[in-house]
C-alpha cells in the first residue's frame, strides 16, 4: 500500500506555525511528515536566510505528533559529523516513541556553505563523504559497537548509547544521481527519495537503482522508494509556493482536476513509488492539503 506524507519546509515560518501544521497533517490521515535541512531559504538568494534549523525542528516534530513517521529529507553530510547526527536521531527516536527516520544527502546549497564558512568541496568529494557518512550512521544506529576508517570520518570502537528504540532505524539516501548517489543507496540505504521529477523519470531512476542492487547482490525490495511532489490546484498557487523555480519543479507538481491528479499518482505508483510526499512551503495552504486528503480518502 502506498504511504502518503508531507514534506514541510522550515523557511519563512515559526515554530508555533509548524507545530500547528504538523498536527493538522497528522489529523488529515497522512502517515509521514519530514523536514528539510537548510540554513537559508530554498530560493538560493544570499539574503534569504529565514529558515529554522533542522535537527531542532525534527525533535519538535517528534514531540508534536503521536502517530506519523518523523523523517528528514535530507540532512547534509557537510553540516554535521555523522556521529553527531546519530546521537541526535537517537534522541529523536526516543522522543517520538520509535517513529524516527533519517535521510542523508551530499548537499547542494552552496550559498549556505559560503555564508557560514563551511567547506564546499567538489561533487565527487561530497559524494565520497556521503558514502563514508552513511556507513558510519549504519554502524552507530544499527550495531552495538562501530569501528570505521575512512578518509573523512573515523570511528574507534564507537558506541551510541542509549540505543534508538528501533533496532534498525531507517536510513534514507536523497538525490537522483545515477552513477554515485543511487549506487550508494543500493549499498547502504533503507529508503531512497527524490523530489520534483515526472513519473517517467522516476521510473527510469528506479530501474537504475534496481540495477545497482543487482550488481551488489541486494534485494531491491529492501529499499523503499519515495517521490516528493508539489500540490497546486492553480497556476497562481504554484507561483506563490515556488516562485522563480516553478518551471524547474513543474514536472513533479500535482495539478489539474481530481482525476488528473489521481492519474499522476497512479503513474508514480506504477513507476515504483512506495511513498508520495506532498512538499509544503509557507505560506501553507492547508485547505488544499485537506482537499487532497479527501481525494485520497485518507481520513
Amino acid at each position: 500500500m502506498t504511504l502518503f506524507g508531507a514534506h514541510v519546509g522550515l523557511q519563512h515560518t515559526t515554530a508555533d506555525e509548524l507545530r500547528s501544521v504538523w498536527r493538522r497533517v497528522e489529523d488529515l490521515g497522512f502517515g509521514w511528515i519530514s523536514v528539510w535541512d537548510h540554513f537559508y531559504g530554498a530560493t538560493g538568494k544570499p539574503d534569504d536566510a529565514a529558515c529554522l534549523e533542522a535537527v531542532a525542528m525534527h525533535a519538535a516534530l517528534a514531540c508534536s505528533t503521536s502517530k506519523v513517521r518523523c523523517g528528514s529529507l535530507v540532512y547534509s553530510i557537510g553540516y554535521r559529523h555523522p556521529a553527531v547526527l546519530a546521537k541526535a536521531i537517537t534522541a529523536i527516536d526516543q522522543l517520538s516513541g520509535g517513529r524516527a527516520e533519517m535521510g542523508l544527502g551530499s548537499g547542494w546549497a552552496q550559498v549556505e556553505y559560503d555564508a557560514y564558512g563551511i567547506p564546499f568541496p567538489s561533487a565527487k568529494v561530497r559524494l565520497n563523504q556521503l558514502e563514508e557518512g552513511v556507513q558510519c550512521l549504519r554502524g552507530l544506529l544499527h550495531d552495538e559497537v562501530t569501528t570505521f576508517e575512512g578518509e573523512y570520518f573515523n570511528l574507534t570502537a564507537a558506541r551510541n548509547e542509549p540505543r534508538p528504540i528501533q533496532a534498525k532505524l531507517p536510513i534514507w539516501i536523497g538525490g537522483g544521481g545515477e552513477k554515485r548517489t543511487l549506487k550508494i543507496a543500493a549499498n547502504y540505504a533503507d529508503g531512497w527519495n527524490v523530489p520534483f521529477i515526472a513519473p517517467e523519470q522516476f521510473a527510469h531512476k528506479n530501474s537504475v537503482l534496481d540495477e545497482h542492487c543487482a550488481a551488489v547482490g541486494r534485494d531491491p525490495k529492501a529499499i523503499k522508494r519515495a517521490i516528493n511532489v508539489g500540490l497546486a490546484f492553480s497556476e497562481e498557487s504554484l507561483q506563490q509556493q515556488f516562485g522563480k523555480i516553478s518551471d524547474f519543479v513543474r514536472p513533479g507538481v500535482l495539478t489539474g482536476s481530481d482525476d488528473e491528479m489521481m492519474d499522476v499518482i497512479g503513474r508514480y505508483v506504477d513507476a515504483g513509488a512506495d511513498q508520495v510526499n506532498i512538499s509544503l512551503r509557507a505560506p501553507f495552504d492547508l485547505d488544499a492539503l485537506q482537499r487532497f486528503s479527501e481525494i485520497l480518502h485518507l481520513s
